[in-house]
């Protein structure tokens, strides 16, 4: 509460701040902060017709808009610990006509804290989440502070993928009776889709859609509706993964990475029906939000892979055919890369830890 005046004043001086210019392999870029002053933000829900929703970890959505700073009451009660809080912030296509908003957050169980999903209706001024339930609530599942994943997509069919990360409990994520390092996929209601793959199976999870996950903080569609992963590895590993129905990813059996320790991580690092990488990262950089870009504005990058880095501050760019880094975007602004998202004008806007900050980025 008490940095919400600062976040006011950040927001109403951004537009009287210089846009500062970033090398690409496509020329300059123009970087404008559209809002700063954030304490720890983790996710940028881009609006119709302007304005965006960000979450701030400790429990905050604010809705920015027209100059002003809202911070939006009504939102699910969340425990707040380690990597866990209030964590994505997504607008499903119908926003127009149902002004739902999905949320993603760490809520408290018994023994720990589990990755849920909620679902509420933004008031028409944006300072209220009302008709407010959780649709889902990940099984109990860890009692540490870390790898809740917490990315949610929605499907072209209007189905919800939702990553989970293991939680800090590697031997959970091959027993599928639980939702710890899986993707899940569910209805906009909660329910099961007759189709998943595991539905109807004994002791498994019907909502399981893949599994054998670390912990996948970045998702999202590319161009052909398919669903793409950024995940943390241990000490080397991240992955990015194309996800696939029924697949099992490996973790924490295969691995490009070791643990922090040193020791071999499992079997090694492909085995017999467990999936590869499209891409891995040796040594980590602490991927977090993933992208695939229309190509609208940088017309050459059309249906590459865009994924922020925690750790070496900056924004990765992969081809999307042969899935493999070609470019670095790298400056100040660029301090642990956490979300990134196309806005329906082309622009690439992303959240900066670092600076507290959510920046626009344009040709120059």
């Amino acid at each position: 509460m008490r940095l919400f005046p600062m976040i006011l004043i950040w927001f109403c001086a951004a537009s009287q701040v210089a846009a500062q210019a970033i090398e690409t392999s496509e020329g300059k870029a123009r970087l404008t902060q559209v809002v700063g002053g954030l304490d720890t933000p983790w996710a940028i829900g881009l609006l119709p017709g302007g304005g965006f929703l960000v979450t701030e970890r400790d429990g905050r959505l604010l809705h920015v808009s027209g100059g002003t700073v809202h911070k939006v009451a009504g939102v699910p009660k969340v425990h707040v610990s380690g990597q866990g809080g209030l964590l994505d912030v997504t607008i499903p296509r119908d926003f127009a006509r149902t002004r739902e908003v999905f949320l993603t957050f760490s809520k408290k169980q018994s023994g720990g804290a589990g990755t849920a999903l909620a679902i509420g209706r933004l008031s028409a001024d944006g300072k209220r989440l009302t008709n407010l339930r959780t649709v889902f609530e990940a099984a109990p599942g860890g009692s540490g502070g870390r790898h809740f994943g917490s990315r949610v997509v929605e499907a072209r069919d209007g189905t919800l993928f939702v990553t989970i990360g293991d939680r800090g409990d590697r031997p959970s994520v091959q027993d599928r009776s639980n939702h710890n390092g899986t993707i899940i996929r569910i209805n906009r209601d909660g329910s099961v889709p007759a189709d998943n793959p595991f539905a109807g199976q004994a002791g498994v999870r019907p909502e399981i859609w893949s599994y054998g996950h670390r912990n996948p903080q970045g998702a999202a569609l590319d161009l052909q509706g398919r669903l793409w992963t950024a995940e943390h590895g241990a000490k080397g590993g991240d992955e990015v993964n194309r996800i696939r129905k029924g697949a099992n990813f490996g973790w924490p059996v295969i691995s490009y990475g070791v643990h922090y320790s040193g020791k071999k991580i499992g079997e090694g690092t492909t085995k017999t029906g467990m999936e590869q990488p499209e891409f891995y990262w040796d040594p980590s950089i602490a991927p977090s939000g993933l992208m695939v870009y229309s190509g609208k504005l940088w017309p050459a990058w059309r249906g590459d892979i865009f994924v922020g880095s925690l750790k070496f501050d900056y924004i990765s760019r992969l081809e999307g055919n042969r899935v493999r880094e070609v470019e670095q975007i790298k400056g100040p602004e660029t301090e642990r890369v956490r979300d990134i998202v196309e806005a329906p004008d082309g622009s690439i806007w992303f959240i900066s830890v670092g600076q507290g900050a959510v920046y626009r980025m344009t040709p120059e």
